[in-house]
């Protein structure tokens, strides 16, 4: 098990940056290699063969193999739903929780069909973060903590990480976040979340314009903005994010949050995601917006908007379908099959 850096100012987090590891080049050249030998037409297997690729530099082996993948979901309590903002009561975050220790959520059955071991860590549910709209969501302690347990979550020893998360209020978190990063206007980042409609999604815009303005001037950098406008999960996601490049873990990122917080590291420093795939695309209007800006492109387009990792999960059946086919087919020359000419 690697030991990660113990960080306890938001300083720490910051000098983490410099010492991010790269892709294995070596790996990386041997699946580059060995893909246009397999038998099939050059590209025939459209992005699995980038993703098999992608799996080597990232695990620093070749052939690529996920034998132990794991999935971590934050869950986090939000001042800013005393707006009005969500369509369920900020009492379901906990009661969620609660299902997904019973094994009772969708992403349990996802996890057990794709043999990906799970584990759910509520962060603070007790202490909702401060109301955006009136102060910064946490404090420097607060944000760090959230970041250190988001980091010491990772098992070094996986070889393919699934992060999502739980929290009635943050897709307006992550929508502040977002419209932060990005500029444009608070609608442009603003989307039905657990699905409020019309009046109720014009409010929510309201409150992300509000909390953007009222911290507008007072950021330092894009850590600063998570920290101002985020919450605890997308903090201890954040970190998770970090650990696992320090671990050389490859992540699969969820939905809209879980996209948006990994986004303030790439903010803060370009290629810190690149490590990172997306497992699917949510019809949240901002995650969209969020993944041009990154220029990521998701695995999956299902519609899905329920959070909890579970598109990230899903995913995991791609990214083995790509290490299986990397490693498991014969070459031309195995086979006796002719290469083109």
């Amino acid at each position: 098990m690697t030991r990660f850096p113990a960080v306890k100012t938001l300083d720490d987090v910051r000098s983490l940056f410099r010492t991010l590891p790269g892709p294995d080049v070596d790996a990386e050249t041997l699946a580059l290699e060995r893909e246009p030998q397999l038998t099939k037409p050059a590209g025939a297997l459209g992005r699995l063969e980038e993703l098999s690729a992608w799996l080597s530099a990232w695990q620093g082996r070749h052939p690529p193999r996920i034998d132990k993948p794991t999935a971590r979901v934050f869950a986090g309590a939000h001042g800013v739903t005393r707006h009005g903002i969500s369509a369920y009561p900020a009492e379901v975050t906990a009661q969620m929780v609660a299902n997904f220790e019973t094994g009772g959520a969708a992403i349990n059955q996802l996890c057990r069909l794709f043999d990906v071991e799970l584990a759910i860590h509520a962060v603070d549910l007790e202490h909702p973060t401060r109301d955006i709209v009136q102060a910064p969501a946490m404090d420097e302690h607060d944000f760090v903590a959230a970041f250190s347990l988001g980091m010491n979550a990772v098992d070094s020893n996986s070889d393919l990480l699934c992060l999502g998360e739980m929290g009635i209020g943050n897709t307006t978190a992550a929508a502040a976040v977002a419209h932060a990063l990005y500029r444009g206007a608070a609608t442009d980042w603003t989307g039905p979340g657990t699905g409020i409609q019309e009046d109720a999604l014009a409010v929510k815009a309201g409150v992300v314009a509000e909390a953007v303005q009222l911290h507008n001037g007072f950021v330092a950098d894009p850590l600063d903005a998570l920290r101002r406008l985020g919450g605890r999960e997308l903090a201890a996601m954040a970190g998770a994010v970090v650990a696992a490049r320090l671990a050389r873990v490859p992540v699969l990122l969820d939905g809209f949050v879980c996209t948006t917080a990994a986004a303030a590291l790439e903010a803060y420093a370009p290629g810190a995601l690149d490590h990172c795939q997306v497992g699917h695309l949510s019809p949240e209007p901002g995650h969209r917006r969020v993944l041009e800006r990154l220029g990521k492109r998701p695995l999956l387009d299902l519609d899905m908007r329920l959070g909890e990792a579970s598109g990230a999960v899903l995913a995991v059946a791609v990214a083995k379908a790509a290490a299986e086919c990397h490693a498991g087919m014969a070459t031309f020359r195995q086979a006796g099959v002719a290469d083109k000419a």
